[in-house]
């Protein structure tokens, strides 16, 4: 657990973010930012995921004020960002690649952004050593405040950029795949971790990455962008278990497009029909397959005929490849260990669900 948070480590009020009309390109090229429409709400952690070249980073880098805007507009509250510098947003960045100090030490790299403000508005030597103490204490680095960045951990030295970051009280926090130099447990280690500093501090958080677990494990809401645009914002639920686009549905948890006809009488999958009485689409249609999406049928209950490819064990379960038909993707889905099943079997399987979007 964390340990307790103490005087000045709490953040202020936090503000909401609101992203209108927003457009970017750069020299002259196909907008790499196409009519952004964005509100985070106050004191939310919302995650940015998409392909590489969605956008993501670039519009996480024009909310800090670090990349100019083609159109459009950035808010803080009710309060115009656009035209302000770096400074006068207060924000805290924290980068992939920490982009720490190596030079010096952990308490100096941390107290860095207090040390450099204008001497109107910079803390006494006291209160900066104050904090900078409590940030230590907060990222759990207690004791390391005099080591040397190049002494830690890549988990540990991201966690100095994390503390680094909330040093200068800001009033938003964005995180650019701040664990994507980490190997994968760290990275799962440190998503917990960050979920309970959030909690703790408060701060209206803007998260960029391409790991999926990530986001969906992490983020309150989830932002999915492809090609400039947003394709859907809502809920991990919402979005694992709703997908609003085909895209949408195609990114997210491994989907397999299967090409389907859909008629008065149900689905038909490689010349087999099977009912779907919720399904309002007709015609030719997408229909987009996950793993867990199928259980075996038993009985006399209408199912889809496959055959087993290949067997995989995947710890506790297995992964079993597929064929429905000759002409159609192959498809993995997951069995129980204790089912038995070998290539060349036979299987009648029942979806649990259908995400079907027409052609």
């Amino acid at each position: 657990m964390l340990s307790q948070a103490r005087a000045g480590i709490e953040a202020g009020e936090a503000v909401a973010i609101h992203v209108e009309g927003l457009t970017k390109s750069f020299n002259g090229g196909a907008p790499a930012l196409d009519g952004i429409d964005l509100d985070v709400r106050p004191g939310e952690l919302l995650a940015l995921l998409g392909p590489s070249g969605s956008g993501k980073t670039t519009l996480l880098r024009v909310v800090a004020g670090l990349e100019p805007i083609s159109s459009g507009r950035v808010l803080f509250d009710a309060q115009d960002a656009t035209e302000l510098s770096v400074q006068e947003r207060r924000v805290g960045f924290v980068f992939q690649h920490y982009a720490l100090f190596r030079h010096m030490r952990v308490a100096d790299n941390i107290a860095y952004g207090l040390k450099v403000r204008p001497r109107a508005s910079r803390p006494s030597t006291a209160e900066i050593r104050e904090r900078v103490s409590n940030l230590i204490d907060l990222v759990q680095l207690t004791g390391l405040g005099r080591r040397f960045p190049g002494q830690l951990s890549g988990g540990q030295r991201q966690r100095v950029a994390l503390a680094r970051a909330l040093a200068v009280d800001p009033r938003v926090l964005l995180l650019d795949e701040p664990f994507g130099a980490l190997d994968a447990q760290v990275r799962r280690d440190l998503r917990r971790w960050l979920r309970e500093i959030h909690d703790r501090t408060g701060h209206t958080t803007l998260f960029v990455t391409h790991d999926q677990d990530e986001a969906l494990e992490l983020a309150d809401r989830v932002a999915i962008l492809n090609k400039g645009r947003i394709e859907q914002v809502g809920t991990p639920d919402e979005i694992y278990d709703h997908p609003a686009t085909a895209f949408v549905a195609s990114f997210i948890g491994e989907a397999v497009r299967i090409p389907v006809e859909v008629g008065e009488d149900g689905v038909i999958v490689g010349g087999q029909t099977l009912d779907a009485p919720e399904v309002l689409i007709r015609g030719a249609a997408d229909w987009f397959v996950r793993p867990g999406d199928f259980q075996v049928a038993d009985g006399a209950e209408p199912a889809l005929e496959a055959q087993v490819v290949a067997v995989r064990r995947t710890g506790a379960g297995r992964r079993v490849e597929i064929a429905l038909a000759d002409d159609l993707p192959r498809i993995d889905i997951t069995l129980e260990q204790d089912r038995p099943v070998a290539v060349g079997d036979r299987l009648r399987l029942r979806p649990r669900s259908f995400r079907l979007f027409a052609r």
